[in-house]
């Protein structure tokens, strides 16, 4: 996907077989519980400032993306839970080192026909410079961690 600009906006849909609002509530409440459904993905979330489910909060993540580990410090910019939407601001780590900005908003929706939800991601970008590519192996990385909480999420008791 060559570009001229340094800016791009990539998305992809995950279909899961948890409810929005479970799906919803493992980001916005429960984000250090993550790694519990992942963890050769993410190693865990860390609660810096604010309350989990809460606009303004600040959470680090530790991940493994590409074989290396990484974090991330976020803030959480947006929550609407009639939607079951929630945007994260990358505002420090090992992301910015390659993007001047980098956003990532999930929502889950209920599927039109049957049970389960649809899991739309969106990740907003600028590049620091031309040579840096576009991040199409980080929406993979959260469309297969989304995989993995749903099958955690799914589980019978």
């Amino acid at each position: 996907m060559a570009s001229s600009t340094l800016t791009g906006k990539i998305e992809a849909d995950v279909e899961i077989k948890a409810s929005p609002g479970q799906f919803h509530e493992m980001f916005t409440h429960k984000p250090h519980h993550v790694h519990h459904t992942c963890y050769d993905k993410i190693q865990g979330c860390d609660l810096l400032e604010g309350e989990w489910g809460k606009v303004g909060t600040i959470i680090s993540w530790r991940y493994v993306h590409d074989g290396k580990a990484k974090v991330s410090k976020q803030l959480v910019e947006a929550i609407d839970p009639s939607k079951n939407l929630i945007t994260f601001r990358e505002i420090e780590g090992d992301q910015l080192k390659e993007y001047k900005s980098f956003v990532a908003t999930l929502q889950a929706s209920p599927k039109n026909k049957g049970s389960g939800s649809i899991v739309h991601w969106t990740v907003e970008y600028e590049k620091l410079h031309h040579g840096i590519a576009h991040p199409e192996t980080l929406l993979q990385f959260l469309v297969d961690a989304s995989k993995d909480i749903d099958a955690h999420l799914t589980q019978p008791n």
